[in-house]
């Protein structure tokens, strides 16, 4: 597909700015450890899924609050999204405000751990003018970590006839407002399990359902990807590999969800393209800069 003609997804929600340590073992509590490898790259979840829809082939755009003209963490992450091709004329700057800030460390299995810290002055940022955000959109991806920011665009995307795909990353209860806007909900395992109190996640899939007419999914890492079609409870097996850095996997995993409903695939099959970009991200220290491009996500479909 050229990319002229490729979808145009927007990507609505929290930008950051992420500082990665790459250590064998954590620290003990009171403890030290040294690192020995260090970087500096841009997160969040919706920046995160700008930079993996760019590098999959889609036209991305990313509508966020950022820190003021002044902000060097938020001028940093600007530009690492241009140098992307992300489209950032839907960029709020806040001024007085900074950008939020994660120190992130990640052990030699992959795993991490992340200290954020948030300006909270600039949760009360406002998109200016939905509609125009949403001119020639094939998709809108939201994540709820602002609701109040992304809450008017996706309403918007809905009266325009654009599917939403809402990532559900921030714990909140189940019969939060936003559920009932999206044409598909895709959850994190974490937040699935606070929202509703039910360590089961396919149980607590099925009792969001009432809550929303939106087509429900869930990621949960290494494990299937669990799903609701016709009323019954589906699931997607994960790509198995060997796990360098999980940081960003669940953001290219809404990613490649998107994109490919964007495409005109189905669900399952989209869910599947999103699991095989999401699995080849954790092979690649980095955070969001080890987002995998088309060839490589097209290549392990096309073997596994």
């Amino acid at each position: 597909m050229a990319r002229s003609s490729a979808p145009a997804i927007l990507c609505a929600g929290i930008a950051v700015q992420d500082l990665l340590f790459r250590v064998q073992t954590f620290p003990p509590p009171g403890g030290k450890t040294m690192t020995h490898d260090f970087m500096q790259v841009p997160g969040g979840c919706a920046v995160n899924a700008a930079i993996a829809i760019a590098r999959l082939g889609g036209r991305a755009r990313y509508s966020g609050p950022l820190g003021g003209d002044a902000d060097n963490a938020s001028n940093q992450v600007i530009a690492a999204m241009q140098s992307e091709g992300i489209d950032i004329s839907g960029v709020v700057r806040v001024a007085g405000a900074a950008i939020p800030v994660s120190g992130i460390m990640i052990d030699a299995t992959g795993e991490r751990i992340i200290v954020t810290y948030r300006d909270r002055s600039i949760e009360a940022a406002q998109a200016p003018d939905p509609d125009t955000l949403l001119s020639g959109v094939s998709l809108l991806l939201a994540d709820n970590r602002f609701p109040d920011y992304v809450r008017p665009i996706c309403e918007a995307a809905r009266r325009h006839g654009i599917p939403v795909v809402l990532d559900a990353d921030r714990p909140t209860t189940e019969n939060d407002p936003l559920f009932g806007i999206p044409t598909h909900v895709v959850f994190s395992s974490e937040c699935l399990r606070a929202t509703t109190g039910d360590q089961d996640l396919g149980a607590a899939l099925m009792r969001m359902a009432p809550r929303t007419g939106a087509f429900l999914a869930v990621s949960d890492g290494p494990n299937p990807v669990r799903y609701i079609e016709d009323g019954e409870l589906r699931t997607i097996p994960a790509f198995k590999v060997e796990a360098i850095d999980t940081l960003a996997a669940g953001d290219v995993f809404h990613a490649g969800f998107a994109l490919a409903l964007a495409e005109g695939l189905g669900e399952a099959e989209a869910l599947r393209f999103g699991a095989a970009a999401a699995a080849l991200k954790c092979t690649k220290f980095g955070g969001s800069i080890g987002a995998p491009g088309r060839v490589e996500v097209d290549a392990l479909l096309r073997d596994a």
